[in-house]
């Protein structure tokens, strides 16, 4: 054998040891890999303090680079704050309302649906028809969720919010009120006590306008009540108009002006 066959072999004996050494050297490394998610998944199941403290770690880590390519701030929780819904995912009953409530006050269907759901949510749980409290926010509101009155009433259901803050806390104070839903649900809660004391919607719409102590509501009770009638029918199917027609003034006739050739004139 040669010089140059020793060298030769030599060399491939040292490049067969190194990759022997490489191969060997990366399965350790994933095995080492392995090993640590191994354990820091166990550690997260164990910790749910450092889950939850990871979690919170990598959501701003993707807002920063959500914010460094393109400039908008991400939130990844605004859609679960939207009050909006698709029209096509409710109910028949319930869409046919929110698209007849939507072209009558001229208000997205989307944040109408979102509503009409809750209403009917709400009026499930305290017994009230959620048609009528549709009909309250009609009158209130016309879905304004921002009205306020000169007496201080505020949001969907114009609830008067200093005489009802502690129906408030639950949803973060006062402020809670210009928010749709919460809006709604404490103005449910107001009218639910008020049709309670009184026995009858009617008295507790007295109650709710704030005329209990009036000789009459200024027909407050007849506008809801009748809004009522036409969301009833509109949810049993029926065509109604969005527009409520106004009676045609009927005057009497003016006595006809004295013709220049009767006129007397007496000196």
């Amino acid at each position: 054998m040669t010089a140059f066959q020793e060298i030769g072999q030599g060399l491939r004996s040292v490049a067969r040891q190194a990759s022997h050494m490489f191969f060997a050297t990366i399965q350790n490394s994933f095995a080492l890999l392995g090993l640590a998610v191994l354990f820091a998944t166990i550690t997260l199941v164990a910790r749910p303090e450092l889950r939850q403290a990871s979690e919170a770690q990598l959501a701003d880590w993707l807002q920063e680079r959500q914010y460094e390519a393109n400039g908008v701030e991400s939130e990844p929780v605004a859609v679960e704050r939207a009050t909006a819904a698709h029209p096509h995912e409710l109910p028949k009953q319930q869409a046919a309302v929110a698209y007849w409530l939507s072209k009558k006050y001229r208000v997205a269907p989307e944040p109408l649906s979102a509503l009409v759901m809750e209403a009917y949510e709400i009026g499930r749980r305290t017994q009230i028809d959620p048609l009528l409290l549709l009909a309250v926010m009609a009158i209130e509101s016309s879905f304004n969720p921002f009205a306020q009155s000169s007496v201080g009433a505020q949001g969907l259901m114009q609830v008067m919010t200093t005489l009802h803050s502690e129906k408030y806390e639950a949803y973060g104070g006062k402020l809670a009120a210009f928010d749709p839903v919460a809006n709604l649900r404490v103005g449910a809660l107001v009218l639910q006590e008020y049709i309670k004391r009184t026995g009858s919607v009617e008295g507790g719409l007295r109650y709710y306008v704030g005329a209990a102590n009036l000789p009459d509501d200024g027909g407050y009770a007849a506008k809801v009540l009748a809004e009522h009638a036409r969301l009833l029918d509109v949810a049993n199917g029926r065509a109604v108009p969005t527009h409520t027609p106004q009676p045609i003034p009927v005057m009497a006739p003016g006595k006809p002006a004295a013709s220049a050739d009767v006129m007397l004139v007496t000196s």
